[in-house]
């Protein structure tokens, strides 16, 4: 197949782009950015660019039969700051897009929402699909509403989608220094001798997915056939919960240099818990997770470590 990933040079879609290439598939990503870590593969086709230019994503879908959008412009934890711009940058420029894809007769979009946000406070765990959703952030609202103008475009004209509601990814090519993503930002403050900040008592429960189970289920999502009463939104997590001091625990026993902890007040977009039911990806997919969470914190941890000595490096060069 013919596949766009919109977001492709970022942390997820790097790895969606090698498990494409991987699959046989012809991959082209669309970006703004190159790939902070990965240098460009010559078998993909880069395009530069940004979703809100309208006439450069019509150009992009041209001739493409599975668009992954994976690119998004606001955090969950500051999307609240200015809710206009999130809808704006977001829900807007990706009705656009699937405008764009209906003219240009694309077979089917993969979307990638939010499993630890559009449900808000859950009502029981694990949590599945037809849960109540209540967002309590404008992230997880945007991306609701998105997966809501996926339904609409199918309904009207029979655009295919897939909705991917994906927990914590972490793993290869996440950003250490950057703010959301907490083992890579973990890992990346233990690899510069850097406290690890809790928001409130370490009790907040989450589920943490490796990043290459996630894409190998975009991957699977991209090759499922639904037929029309077939569903159309999959959770892709761990099915496991556990605490950020349990994770804290588990690094603990990975890395090999000095965890320091330090706590402090919790923020009011954090749920108190939020642990996903994946039975309907095991059981409609095919797609269960491979990799442990001690064998993927061990994997991340020997990455984290070989990116910061090559800046290390770099840095003391100039």
């Amino acid at each position: 197949m013919k596949t766009l990933v919109i977001g492709g040079n970022g942390f997820i879609g790097t790895n969606l782009t090698d498990a494409l290439l991987a699959a046989g598939h012809q991959v082209s990503v669309f970006d703004r950015y190159p790939s902070r870590y990965k240098e460009p593969n010559a078998s993909v086709n880069y395009l530069v660019g940004d979703i809100g230019n309208h006439g450069a994503i019509e150009e992009a879908v041209n001739g493409i039969d599975w668009v992954f959008h994976l690119a998004y412009t606001s955090l969950p934890q500051t999307s609240n700051d200015d809710p206009v711009y999130d809808v704006r940058s977001n829900v807007a420029d990706t009705v656009q897009l699937l405008q764009c894809c209906r003219n240009s007769k694309v077979k089917k979009i993969i979307f990638i929402s939010s499993g630890g946000t559009v449900y808000g406070i859950p009502q029981k765990l694990p949590i599945a699909e037809d849960h109540p959703t209540e967002p309590i952030c404008s992230y997880g609202i945007s991306k609701l509403a998105i997966e809501k103008y996926l339904h609409l475009f199918h309904k009207l004209w029979g655009l295919e989608y897939v909705v991917a509601r994906i927990s914590n990814p972490y793993g290869e090519q996440q950003n250490p220094y950057a703010q959301q993503g907490a083992i890579g930002v973990f890992l990346g403050n233990i690899v510069q001798g850097k406290p690890i900040t809790i928001w409130g008592d370490g009790s907040v429960v989450r589920d943490y997915v490796y990043v290459q189970d996630t894409v190998k289920a975009l991957v699977m999502a991209a090759e499922f056939q639904p037929k029309e009463k077939d569903h159309r939104i999959f959770n892709i997590g761990s099915g496991i919960g556990l605490s950020l001091n349990q994770i804290i625990d588990e690094i603990k026993l990975a890395v090999d240099m000095p965890v320091n902890v330090q706590y402090m007040p919790a923020r009011p977009v954090d749920v108190p818990a939020n642990v996903l039911d994946i039975s309907r990806a095991n059981n409609e997919l095919q797609w269960h997770t491979e990799v442990s969470l001690n064998k993927g914190v061990k994997r991340t941890w020997k990455w984290v470590k070989t990116i910061h000595q090559k800046n290390h490096a770099q840095a003391a060069s100039i």
